[in-house]
């Protein structure tokens, strides 16, 4: 059974059971990469009153600061007209859903421009490190509040979903700091990261406490001040909305069943990418739905005409796969590479127990390596071996060398070390 509806507000109950904000990391884990370095610059020579009076006159709860930090980022964003031209357009559609969720947790609704600096606004953006989604959330930040990442779904590129999550992040940060510019700090480098700068500078003010932040950190709050200024200021910069696919009136279904995207969207005579763009977090452009748990489609308003056949895919069509649902693992890039480098610091050892009549010779060619090595991983001075007696015959580490006598020459092959991988955010 399914049933059409507008965008209603998400359930709640799940997040309000979440713990508080003291289990979340206190080593800096941030990685906005939308976020451009700017450099410092001590004096402040281009002051300018109007960009004063202007944050200051749309200045609600967070306070908007004007300075030469933020005056940098307003000179970047208001250069970017094209991209903040792109934000202007998708903001129609996506500010409703992030001010639901920060009304839900009564919590200020200027955080609804952090995605702009978070992801550009992107469902689909993956930091170097794996923060993911809108709002770049790391796994283990996202498991804490309830976001749900398995071989079907990733909650992290749920608009709704992850906006929640967010807002109650922001909820708990207030509570911890109180102060707001101080929980957007958090937000980028974890509280812990706020409250050793605040130790430091004998100070609970932003700017005061602002060099002994990250650098990442010391630029992400006065970037997000200047993305409120120009998103709130486009005209005065030449800068001009961009229409986007969300600039379409949409319906939420919730499913009890599995639905397959390429279907509904074959049903709907749209082209399959813009549905999947519209429910950017299912994996497998399948929608598992089930009865205990429901999931939701978002799919554009639908005429009387084809009524017939979309409610055929959504209560009819049966998708011919597993259902088994895998929870998935931690994808925090920094904790693969850390493993990887332990790996590489504790390299795999092998034995041999020496038997009655065995010489290094005869051990160093059954194991494919050299007298030398063997003799060298052993501390051996000499040749004399008894029965019984261990030795090391193999080391993995990093680049291993092994000789091999091919046709009377020898050859050196090597064993390279395992390659890095590409790594938001968030925490």
């Amino acid at each position: 059974m399914i049933a059409f509806s507008g965008y209603a507000q998400e359930k709640i109950n799940r997040l309000d059971s979440i713990s508080p904000i003291s289990f979340l990391s206190t080593t800096y884990t941030g990685d906005t990469t939308a976020v451009p370095l700017v450099l410092e610059n001590p004096l402040f020579y281009n002051y300018n009153f109007t960009y004063k009076k202007r944050l200051d006159s749309i200045q609600r709860e967070i306070p908007l600061s004007y300075n030469e930090a933020v005056q940098r980022y307003i000179d970047v964003y208001a250069g970017r007209k094209e991209m903040m031209g792109k934000m202007l357009g998708l903001s129609e559609y996506y500010f409703p859903i992030f001010e639901n969720a920060l009304k839900a947790f009564n919590v200020p609704q200027e955080l609804k421009y952090l995605p702009i600096i978070e992801s550009s606004m992107n469902s689909h953006a993956i930091s170097r490190v794996g923060a993911t989604g809108l709002w770049q959330f790391m796994f283990s930040t996202a498991r804490g509040y309830g976001l749900n990442m398995d071989n079907f779904v990733d909650e992290r590129k749920d608009p709704i979903q992850a906006s929640y999550a967010a807002a109650k992040y922001f909820k708990d940060a207030y509570a911890e700091l109180g102060d707001w510019l101080l929980a957007i700090a958090a937000y980028n480098c974890g509280t812990g990261n706020v409250n050793r700068a605040i130790a430091k500078a004998n100070s609970r003010d932003f700017w005061a406490i602002r060099p002994f932040l990250p650098l990442e950190t010391r630029n992400y709050v006065p970037a997000f001040i200047a993305a409120i200024y120009v998103m709130n200021c486009p005209d005065k910069h030449q800068i001009k909305s961009q229409k986007s696919l969300f600039a379409i009136k949409t319906d939420t279904v919730q499913v009890s069943r599995f639905v397959s995207l390429t279907e509904l969207a074959q049903a709907m005579s749209m082209e399959e990418e813009d549905l999947c763009t519209l429910n950017p977090s299912y994996k497998k452009k399948i929608v598992n739905g089930s009865t205990e748990l429901p999931k939701r489609i978002i799919m554009p308003r639908v005429s009387l005409a084809s009524f017939a056949s979309i409610y055929e895919v959504l209560n009819d069509h049966t998708v011919d796969m597993s259902m088994q649902v895998v929870q998935a693992s931690n994808d925090d890039r920094r904790l693969h590479k850390k493993h990887r480098e332990s790996a590489e610091e504790k390299p795999a050892v092998s034995w041999h127990k020496v038997s009655a009549g065995q010489n290094l010779s005869t051990i160093a060619d059954e194991y494919h390596v050299e007298v030398q090595d063997i003799k060298v991983w052993n501390k051996l001075k000499g040749n004399n071996l008894v029965p019984g007696q261990k030795l090391i015959v193999s080391k993995n580490s990093g680049i291993s060398k092994r000789a091999e006598t091919r046709s009377g020459k020898k050859y050196i092959s090597y064993r390279e070390k395992t390659g890095t991988t590409r790594s938001s955010g968030r925490l």
